[in-house]
């Protein structure tokens, strides 16, 4: 299992870390949403569940739900700014397409 995150999003994750010392970590998966199948879920995890893994990744720790790993393995994380918007972006491997909306993906 290989997710990678940007120098950029380490920044964003720890600062939300930061301001909730309780949290296991931060969750990172997919639900089925949008018109092309899979949207990303990234939040807080205050909990890690039965079926979670727990992946470190630069002191940053991730947890993904098992359903989700085989959609996100190899996948690159990253923050970005553009004027008043900032928001994770994703670089998946597995994604096979994606909305015109770019909300959402599909797999092969």
């Amino acid at each position: 299992m290989t997710i990678t995150i940007t120098p950029a999003a380490s920044e964003r994750m720890r600062t939300f870390l930061a301001g909730a010392p309780g949290a296991a970590g931060v969750r990172f998966g997919v639900k089925k949403t949008g018109c092309s199948g899979f949207g990303y879920v990234v939040d807080m995890a205050h909990t890690v569940g039965e079926g979670d893994e727990t992946i470190d990744v630069d002191g940053v720790k991730l947890i993904v739900d098992g359903k989700s790993l085989p959609l996100i393995d190899g996948t690159v994380i990253d923050f970005q700014r553009q004027g008043l918007n900032a928001s994770f972006v994703f670089h998946n491997p597995n994604a096979t397409g994606e909305c015109g909306c770019g909300e959402s993906f599909t797999v092969g």
